[in-house]
């Protein structure tokens, strides 16, 4: 009974994460300090400082480090337009965690190239990548702890949660906004326990080294009234706005841009002369030390610390969010969170001094910042958080989550990132612990990419009802095709189109241990798949999983039923003569 109940209460097996998660949390915070040391402490002050006195020097100074970030990117990345958060999010949706090691250095080169001469973003988006692909580069190391593939996921979420935490010196906010990055209205739940140890390694490990003072530190001192609820609530709205303008038109530069027949080295010098204009005429207008490039951290003191016209902080907005698009539109490496945080700040303070007519610039500042960030990314509850971590009090927090929560809801469902998911897939579990190795169909008949529609049609199509086909170029796996694209194409056509060209490659693939549940998800992701092609580590098809599989296991499963199992039976059609 003891026995039992012991294994009742460990059944989740959390205590493997005691181990796994300080191990992620301590990497990814070394690897954090090491970018923070080199991009805020080292390059960007001589570079600000520079450019600050010579103002000729910015548009070249950008366009050969951007320049120099498309090249690293061009020849040593296999996808230069695969990077940062939205490779760890189209990671975590579309290849079970798994993110490629290969490029890490010169990935992390890139981002430095990118923001440390004045691109407008910030570390948020190295670290979150580091901590992320570190996690999953761990989950191969440590699969002796019985790890299954679902853990890899949870893996990635961790680390990146690590980054975020080291980088902004705000655990509770890591792990609020790793967990909620991946969608846009859900979290990735079964992340909480891992991420929560390793945010708060992570963050130790980088204070031990420079300090734990948040990097956004302003007093919430004042208290806040009923007026000043409506203002908030009234911010949120103009922001949300603003917000939703801003990201459609990065969306639609970025995917402009990836579409782009340019060389990708090219296409980042065009971004490097734009974002450095945005930098030049600012300082035409208003000569100082703000300035809307580079990672901006020390921009927030100023805003707060310092007084600036109503029209220069709305100025600076606009301006920055143009630099942040030309900056990453483009395809700069990192991420946008510190630009959503400090544009949301100067149309705040603007917002205090135009409407309001308050002395509380702080109030409305914190909320502008948490209502771009809840907009830009939809991540609402990492915003407030933020905000309440970086003023160091809770007098922010309730104004914060109305204009919050306004902003969020008048954006609809436009997000910085192309790659979120409005929420999580249902999760079958009475299938947990399930391989898609006890569901999947092992008779599989497959078709030969050289074959013609009319071949296709005239042997298969009688004989088997099936929707969709794996295709094979001799033994190699091409991927799959399906009824419905040869029905799409006319008849008189169907002798001379060959399978080959209506074969769908980016069906995802899948290893045998894949966990039930995990392949539901991906069946029923938004971009849907008829089917998971199962393979083995050496390439080789095993077998294939639908959604009908899974249904038909669950049904088996609470019907007391065994899974029935299938002779390995592969019939591969080729050319008929």
């Amino acid at each position: 009974m003891v026995h039992e109940d012991l294994t009742a209460t460990y059944s989740r097996d959390l205590h493997k994460w005691l181990i796994i998660a300080p191990i992620i949390g301590v990497a990814t915070g070394l690897v954090c300090t090491v970018i923070t040391i080199i991009i805020l402490g080292k390059i960007w002050p001589v570079v600000l400082g520079y450019y600050l006195h010579n103002h000729w020097a910015i548009v070249p100074g950008l366009v050969i480090a951007f320049a120099a970030t498309g090249l690293i990117m061009q020849f040593l990345t296999p996808n230069p337009d695969e990077h940062s958060t939205e490779e760890v999010i189209r990671s975590y949706h579309e290849h079970q965690g798994d993110i490629n090691m290969h490029p890490f250095l010169a990935k992390l080169a890139a981002a430095v190239t990118t923001v440390a001469f004045g691109g407008s973003a910030a570390l948020e988006g190295p670290s979150i990548y580091s901590g992320a692909a570190l996690g999953s580069w761990l989950w191969a190391k440590l699969r002796w702890l019985r790890l299954d593939a679902r853990d890899r996921r949870i893996m990635l979420i961790c680390g990146a949660a690590a980054g975020m935490s080291a980088v902004f010196r705000a655990p509770l906010t890591g792990i609020v906004f790793a967990l909620e990055m991946p969608y846009k209205d859900d979290l990735a739940h079964e992340a909480l326990v891992p991420s929560l140890i390793a945010s708060v390694i992570s963050y130790i490990t980088l204070s031990s080294f420079l300090g734990g003072a948040p990097l956004f530190d302003f007093a919430s001192n004042t208290s806040f009234t009923g007026r000043d609820l409506f203002w908030s609530a009234l911010l949120g709205l103009l922001v949300g706005l603003i917000a939703m303008a801003f990201v459609i038109t990065f969306r639609r530069t970025r995917v402009f841009f990836v579409n782009s027949s340019m060389p990708h080295w090219i296409k980042l010098a065009v971004g490097g002369l734009l974002t450095g204009i945005c930098g030049v005429i600012f300082l035409h207008f208003y000569p100082g030390t703000l300035v809307p490039l580079g990672p901006n951290y020390e921009a927030v003191g100023m805003i707060l610390g310092t007084h600036h016209s109503t029209l220069e902080l709305l100025v600076f907005g606009v301006l920055k969010l143009a630099a942040t698009t030309f900056s990453l539109g483009v395809g700069g490496v990192s991420a946008m969170f510190v630009p959503l945080f400090l544009t949301g700040g100067s149309f705040g303070v603007a917002f205090a001094q135009a409407i309001v007519h308050t002395s509380s610039i702080e109030l409305y500042a914190a909320v502008g910042m948490a209502a771009f960030i809840a907009a830009g990314y939809k991540t609402p509850l990492a915003a407030v958080v933020f905000v309440a971590e970086a003023t160091g009090g809770h007098a922010f927090i309730i104004p914060a989550l109305i204009g919050s929560a306004v902003a969020y809801a008048v954006s609809g469902d436009a997000s910085a990132s192309g790659d979120q998911r409005l929420h999580e897939s249902v999760r079958v579990q009475e299938l947990r612990n399930v391989v898609v190795e006890n569901v999947m169909q092992q008779k599989v008949v497959s078709v030969q990419a050289a074959m013609s529609l009319k071949e296709f049609a005239d042997v298969l199509s009688p004989r088997y009802r099936h929707s969709a086909f794996p295709v094979f170029e001799d033994d190699e796996l091409l991927g799959i095709v399906d009824a419905w694209s040869v029905a799409k194409v006319p008849h008189s056509k169907w002798e001379t189109t060959r399978i080959r060209d209506l074969t769908d490659r980016r069906v995802t693939r899948v290893s045998p241990d894949c966990d039930v549940m995990e392949g539901l998800r991906l069946l029923m992701s938004e971009h849907k798949q008829q089917m998971l092609l199962v393979t083995s580590a050496a390439g080789k098809l095993k077998g294939i999983v639908t959604k009908t599989d899974i249904l038909q296991a669950l049904k088996f499963r609470r019907d007391g039923i065994p899974t029935p199992g299938h002779k390995e039976v592969f019939e591969n059609y080729s050319m008929v003569e």
